[in-house]
């Protein structure tokens, strides 16, 4: 059982108040390191759901001015601050992502509430410098109303913090649903609200439980007028017909399939050190790392020795223990795919480069593996791992490895790695991707707009474009 003093209750938060399912029925989450059980959380559903929509409609007839809000934003990054030692072991013992990472997490997601905070004039009304048909033409940044924001497991604090920041600064009230294998995060991020920022009832709403009956009861009340979704892109599709009835806006970051390129010319070591982060960040298991990468085949081999040394160097266990650099994955779904792609792989070709060893730990790990020359036909190459597999491919020609990396159904991110800058932006704007790093492995940052193309989803979370996700514009011309 885990014990913090960021968790008063195991049950949701709606109109100012920690309450449990009307049921009494529970979920239990689990340590991935052991699958020892950590709590028993409320397993809430449409009752619950409407009560916390309801509320969220009140809130919304009681408009906050800007500078209110910008007072709320700063105050919960000043939480997170505050609390971040616990919220990070709070996330580390459920999702299983090393402690420093997870407090790293935290860090990252209070970026977006000071980021919002500081820009939030960006949504004062604004006048047109022109006159069409002798009128004053005012623009104004409406709340949408009541917002439904759905967040996955991968990135407990940062996933909510990039949807949460943004419907406060639009004055939005929300209603969150987080996922059912991590919300003991959330629970301490509602702890944070409560007793560090003073949000007024109702402004934000927490239900917990499976996700069928709780996203139907956002989709089917008419004053959820935009619901914000991370997760896979079987569930976004099922997501955008559901929406379809009440014409209901999303904004979905969805599946990805990122190619990782390395030409001929480029620094390997560089190359090497940022894959490392990329790839190995949340034990593989985020959107944004590299799925395939395409080395030159020139420097394959090299890059493969220079890859694997890093690799061998990566040390696989308890993210609460000291020195651990890779943790579990999720659960045993998880590494069930992993073993899949990587045993898909070597029966069509694939050469093992180097696979670490994981077989003393009990919970859900899988360890560290490089191979070299994947073919197209393998699993790996179309499908998301989401696990700590690194699938090399070699090719010999720019406009080839530029087909190869667009070929898929995905474009949330890429990466180039080139010492001609020309050339690696000439091949960027080639590449379909929502996210393209040049000669970095950085994935996305408060600062600066994200989202995919294609199947990867649609909308931007972060920067000034994020901003706007939950308002409506209102055209205003005087005469």
């Amino acid at each position: 059982m885990i014990d913090s003093p960021l968790l008063p209750s195991l049950g949701g938060y709606i109109n100012g108040e920690w309450i449990m399912a009307d049921s009494g029925a529970t979920l239990a989450v689990t340590n991935p390191v052991d699958n020892g059980h950590l709590a028993a959380v409320a397993a809430m559903g449409v009752a619950e759901t409407e009560r916390a929509i309801a509320a969220s409609e009140a809130a919304f007839d009681r408009p906050a001015s800007l500078e209110q809000r910008r007072l709320w934003l700063n105050a919960i990054a000043d939480g997170l601050e505050k609390h971040r030692e616990e919220i990070g072991r709070i996330l580390c013992l459920e999702h299983g992502k090393p402690l420093a990472e997870a407090q790293g997490e935290v860090d990252y997601a209070a970026g977006f509430f000071r980021y919002s905070a500081r820009h939030l004039d960006a949504l004062e009304p604004r006048t047109l410098d022109e006159r069409p048909r002798d009128c004053t033409w005012h623009v104004h940044y409406r709340p949408a109303r009541v917002v439904g924001l759905i967040t996955p497991w991968n990135f407990p604090i940062g996933m909510i913090a990039k949807k949460l920041s943004a419907a406060i600064a639009a004055d939005c009230p929300s209603v969150i649903k987080p996922s059912s294998k991590t919300p003991l995060t959330m629970i301490a991020l509602f702890a944070v609200l409560e007793r560090e920022v003073g949000l007024p009832a109702g402004k934000a709403n927490l239900v917990l439980g499976s996700a069928g009956p709780i996203t139907q009861a956002l989709f089917d009340a008419p004053s959820v007028r935009v619901i914000s979704f991370t997760g896979s892109t079987e569930v976004g599709r099922e997501l955008i017909r559901q929406a379809a009835p009440g014409v209901k806006r999303l904004t979905l970051e969805l599946g990805g399939n990122a190619p990782y390129i390395i030409f001929d010319d480029a620094d390997l070591d560089k190359a090497a050190d940022q894959l490392i982060g990329n790839k190995f960040r949340g034990g593989g298991q985020t959107c944004v790392c590299a799925n395939r990468i395409f080395v030159h085949a020139k420097v394959a081999e090299s890059f493969a020795e220079k890859l694997a040394e890093r690799v061998r160097s990566i040390t696989v266990g308890d993210g609460m223990e000291p020195g651990v650099s890779l943790g579990p994955l999720i659960d045993a779904n998880a590494v069930a795919k992993v073993k899949r792609h990587v045993e898909d792989a070597v029966a069509k070709g694939a050469q093992t480069v180097y696979q670490g060893d994981a077989s003393g730990l009990s919970g859900s790990f899988y360890p560290p593996t490089v191979l070299l020359d994947v073919p197209p036909e393998a699993a790996c190459y179309s499908e998301e791992t989401f696990g700590p597999l690194v699938p090399m491919i070699t090719f010999a020609d720019e406009a080839d490895v530029v087909r190869m990396a667009n070929d898929t159904d995905f474009g949330l991110a890429c990466y180039v790695f080139t010492a001609n800058e020309a050339r690696g932006l000439s091949v960027i704007e080639r590449l379909r991707f929502g996210h393209a790093g040049l000669n970095t492995g950085s994935g996305p940052t408060p600062e600066a707009p994200f989202g995919g193309m294609k199947q990867s989803g649609y909308g931007r979370e972060g920067g000034l474009e994020g901003l706007f996700e939950f308002t409506e514009a209102q055209t205003v011309p005087v005469g």
